[in-house]
C-alpha cells in the first residue's frame, strides 16, 4: 500500500488518515517531536530506528510548524494518543487482539481495567519488562516470547524514547504482530496516572505547555533546554536552504 508521506529533512512524516493503517501490511510505527529529533542527532541508533520506521507520526507542534517553516507545507499533528485510540476502536469493531509491553504492573492493571469497560470486544495481553537501563539477552528473548505466544494484531510499546524505538527496531522482524507502535507516555495517559492536557490546550498548540506545568521536574529539560536547541537546528537548516536558492 502507498502511504501519505511528507518530507521533513531526512525523515518522511506520515500525514494521511489513520484509516490507512488498517491495511494488512506489517508496519513499525514511531513518533517524532522536537525532543526526539534533537536526541536522534546525537544518537545514531535512535536516528536509524526513526528513519527505518514505515510510519513516523508528527507528534508535536514544533514538527508541524517547522515543516511549514522549511517547506511552506501545512501538516497536522498526529499524536501517539490519536493512533492508540484509533487502533483500539478498530480492534474493538473486529474483536481483535492487542498487547501492551512496557511500564509497571500497576499501570498495566489500570489499562486493563479501562480497556474492559471501554472496549469489551478486545482481547488484550500485558507484560511489564524489568526496569533497567538496558535489557539482557534473556530479557529480550522473554519479551519476544510473550508477544509471539499471544500473537496480537497490534503491539503497543511504552518504554520511553529512545529505548522503545531502538528495541522495536531491533526485534520488529521477529515479532508476530502486524502493527508495532511505540507510544511512550500514552500508557500513563490511558491508565490515568498522568493527565493529558485538555482539548483546549491541544487546539491552541500548547499541549507541551500543559504537560510542562503538570510535570515540571521531569519535563523541564525536554522543553526548556531542547526547545531552543531544536529551534537552532531549524534556523540553521533554513539559512542553508536560502543560501542554496540564492546561488
Amino acid at each position: 500500500m502507498t502511504y501519505t508521506l511528507t518530507p521533513f529533512l531526512e525523515y518522511k512524516l506520515f500525514t494521511g488518515a489513520l484509516q490507512e493503517l488498517d491495511s494488512s501490511e506489517k508496519l513499525l510505527i514511531d513518533t517524532i517531536n522536537q525532543y526526539s529529533y534533537c536526541i536522534a542527532e546525537k544518537d545514531a541508533g535512535f536516528k536509524r530506528a526513526l528513519l527505518d520506521a514505515e510510519i513516523l507520526l508528527p507528534d508535536g507542534v514544533a514538527i508541524t510548524a517547522s515543516t511549514q517553516f522549511l517547506t511552506g507545507k501545512h501538516i497536522r499533528k498526529i499524536a501517539g494518543a490519536d493512533v492508540h485510540q484509533h487502533l483500539l476502536e478498530y480492534l474493538n469493531q473486529k474483536a481483535g487482539k492487542c498487547f501492551y509491553l512496557g511500564s509497571s504492573a500497576e499501570i498495566l492493571k489500570k489499562i486493563q481495567s479501562r480497556l474492559t469497560k471501554e472496549y469489551p470486544s478486545i482481547e488484550a495481553g500485558f507484560f511489564s519488562p524489568p526496569y533497567k537501563a538496558s535489557f539482557s539477552t534473556a530479557d529480550n528473548e522473554m519479551m519476544v516470547k510473550m508477544v509471539n505466544a499471544f500473537q496480537p494484531e497490534v503491539l503497543f510499546i511504552g518504554m520511553t524514547a529512545p529505548k522503545q524505538e531502538k528495541w522495536a527496531h531491533a526485534f520488529h522482524s521477529v515479532l508476530e504482530t502486524r502493527l508495532t507502535c511505540c507510544i511512550g507516555a500514552v500508557f500513563d495517559f490511558y491508565a490515568g496516572t498522568v493527565n493529558r492536557p485538555g482539548q483546549v490546550w491541544i487546539n491552541l498548540g500548547l499541549e507541551w505547555l500543559g504537560r510542562l506545568i503538570s510535570e515540571p521536574k521531569r519535563l523541564w529539560k525536554r522543553y526548556l533546554f531542547y526547545g531552543p536547541v531544536f529551534i537552532g537546528y531549524m534556523l540553521k537548516e533554513k539559512i542553508k536552504r536560502v543560501k542554496l536558492h540564492s546561488r
